[in-house]
């Protein structure tokens, strides 16, 4: 079955599959890695345009192990999961230090870096050096729950344990980067979460869920969880050159690492806090609508302050964490997709 399963994956590959996806040419284990890493989670036509901008600027280990994470946070902004962007950085500082600014060719050592799980290695190692590895991202997870109708939820660790060993099993001894590219398009392509194009997959014929007429019911979804709702308050200050201070946040948490509008509590009162924490006077300011965003996690309900300040000689311009700028600026900082939403509504 192993070989039979293969050979239809990849003679639909051979078709139907994608051949000209930027990290497929002049692969090599560095633009490969980059590319696995924002593909976690994020789907390949948004990756793309920030791939090539990202190639173009870090082209290399060195490249971005010389960067600044600032520097290479602005080139993930938009992309969302930011920590992927800080290991990714942390990663190649560690394997300028410790691998001769070459990126690993083992698992073993592929997973000891920031930010690479065992998939994620299998998947680098694959696509650069076709090396037989088995994956199980999300893509396949999906694939393999339903042509084996494996119960349960896949992160479930006794479920997601039982689908390694299927992965395993099916993998094949030959054309290894071909075969995991294939896989994982059969999931993102053929074998969607909703509405399947089973007419066209290739292994459609001994599908278990497929035969059960119950595709709809693999994988099982996520045991419902509600999640709790934060609030927090975000001060738009703005001085009368029409600059706006932005604060670093801290390199761990939400948004970590980048610059963002300064987050006081709700309850606080904001011409106070203005004064004790900046030295900032406030001649006036506009409570907008409260709005949510959502992470894996929680619910954040983010209340903006729009606040003109009084231009004072000795009032801050930068100092730290602490900066001055104007949002139609050209070397403007990188900062979260809320943040910037809001900037670009100030001058609206």
């Amino acid at each position: 079955m192993k070989t039979n399963f293969a050979s239809r994956v990849l003679r639909w590959f051979d078709q139907h599959g994608r051949h000209d996806l930027p990290w497929q040419k002049k692969r090599t284990l560095y633009r490969v890695w980059v590319s696995e890493i924002m593909l976690q989670q994020t789907q390949v036509k948004t990756v793309i345009p920030y791939y090539k901008k990202f190639m173009q600027r870090f082209p290399d280990v060195k490249r971005l192990a010389g960067a600044s994470q600032d520097e290479v946070l602005q080139y993930w902004a938009g992309l969302g999961y930011y920590s992927r962007g800080r290991n990714l950085h942390k990663a190649a500082q560690l394997i300028a230090e410790q691998h001769g600014g070459r990126v690993p060719r083992t698992s073993e050592a592929l997973i000891a870096l920031p930010g690479i799980g065992r998939s994620t290695a299998a998947a680098i190692l694959s696509q650069a050096l076709d090396q037989r590895q088995v994956i199980l991202d999300g893509n396949v997870k999906r694939v393999l729950s339903r042509y084996r109708m494996v119960e349960g939820w896949p992160g479930n660790k006794a479920v997601e344990q039982q689908l390694w060993h299927i992965a395993e099993e099916l993998t094949p001894s030959g054309r290894n980067a071909d075969y995991t590219q294939a896989i994982m398009d059969m999931g993102a392509t053929l074998c969607t979460r909703s509405k399947p194009a089973c007419d066209d997959c290739p292994v459609s014929k001994d599908c278990m869920a497929l035969a059960a007429d119950d595709v709809g019911s693999y994988p099982a979804k996520k045991p419902k969880k509600v999640l709790p709702v934060k609030q927090t308050r975000l001060l738009i200050l703005i001085d009368q050159q029409g600059a706006i201070l932005l604060e670093k946040r801290p390199p761990t948490g939400i948004w970590g690492g980048l610059w963002s509008l300064p987050e006081v509590d709700p309850q606080q009162d904001i011409a106070t806090t203005c004064q004790q924490r900046w030295g900032l006077e406030l001649t006036h300011h506009e409570e907008s609508p409260v709005f949510r965003h959502s992470f894996s996690h929680y619910h954040l309900d983010i209340r903006p302050s729009r606040c003109q300040i009084v231009d004072q000689k000795n009032a801050i311009r930068s100092e730290g964490e602490l900066m001055w700028c104007k949002p139609q600026q050209t070397d403007f900082p990188a900062v979260a997709a809320p943040v910037a939403k809001l900037l670009a509504a100030v001058h609206d």
